[in-house]
């Protein structure tokens, strides 16, 4: 789940004279100090208009009343009270125009017609903060979350790219009943291009392969023989449907493997080759392991 943080706001520190009313303070440079004070504040605004506009989503029609807020937070000194209130009002913005947005567009993408529950937001977050009347641990409640959205976005995908899911589990049916075709306790299919006599890794091995992958439309989206590079990587730090048939493959082997989606990628889109639910075809020479053929 990707965390969402605080954006700091930008310091607007200037020694000014106190505010007059809510409106912008007349400045009366008397001495060197009134100078550097005026000179500070201002040269303390580069960007800030842009800030407001760009980070904060304020409305350039309505500068008055950031003025009017402005002058009541500078002027607060160390009245904690004040200091405490202002704070919420910065970061109850925040949650409006950054965070919420963001968690929507996490969760339903494009979808402007669906967003989270501002209401129980807001009581997880006030919980949270204070530590009191939580229903969960901010610890166990970081894990629904991630688990949740999960869930929910996979739910959304497959409502847009479900026929890939439909495509795969159809053409893998099929695929199962050709000839010199096995399958794997897990699903994975593959086909013995070349029957190696070397080592099996494990699934810590260290090996180096040269492999082609393609979509079931015949697309390739990677391959190392085109960049004349074999890859070495632990069997484990690749897609479970790679590992799976690592750990059966014989050193010096070539086979042809069919992995299911969910072996795959799943629900989560590679680049712009690999959709969401997409079962992939590999050709994988595997050449060593653990640096031996």
């Amino acid at each position: 789940m990707k965390k969402f943080t605080f954006a700091a706001l930008a310091a607007v520190s200037a020694v000014m004279m106190y505010a007059c009313g809510n409106g912008t303070p007349k400045a009366n440079l008397k001495s060197d100090v009134d100078t550097v004070s005026y000179a500070i504040g201002m040269a303390q605004t580069q960007g800030l208009k842009d800030y407001l506009v760009g980070r904060l989503g304020v409305d350039t029609a309505y500068m008055d009343d950031f003025i009017k807020g402005l002058n009541e937070g500078a002027n607060a000194g160390d009245d904690k009270k004040k200091a405490a209130y202002y704070a919420g009002i910065q970061i109850g913005q925040q949650i409006s125009n950054q965070m919420v947005k963001g968690i929507n567009h996490e969760l339903f993408g494009d979808d402007s017609t669906k967003t989270i529950s501002l209401k129980n937001f807001m009581a997880g977050f006030v919980a949270g903060t204070t530590g009191k009347g939580g229903l969960m641990t901010v610890d166990s409640a970081a894990q629904v979350a991630q688990e949740m959205m999960r869930a929910i976005k996979a739910k959304n995908l497959e409502k847009e790219f479900g026929g890939n899911k439909a495509e795969g589990e159809k053409f893998l049916a099929e695929n199962a009943k050709k000839e010199g075709v096995k399958v794997l306790e897990s699903g994975v299919q593959y086909k013995v291009i070349k029957e190696g006599t070397g080592a099996l890794p494990t699934d810590t091995s260290l090996v180096k392969v040269n492999y082609e992958g393609k979509t079931i439309d015949g697309n390739v989206f990677d391959s190392s023989y085109k960049r004349n590079e074999p890859a070495t990587f632990r069997c484990n730090q690749v897609i479970k449907g790679w590992t799976d048939a690592l750990v059966h493959m014989p050193a010096g082997s070539i086979w042809e493997v069919y992995i299911p989606q969910d072996l795959a990628y799943g629900e989560r889109q590679q680049g712009a080759d690999i959709k969401p639910f997409s079962m992939l075809i590999f050709k994988i020479e595997l050449l060593e392991v653990d640096g031996k053929k």
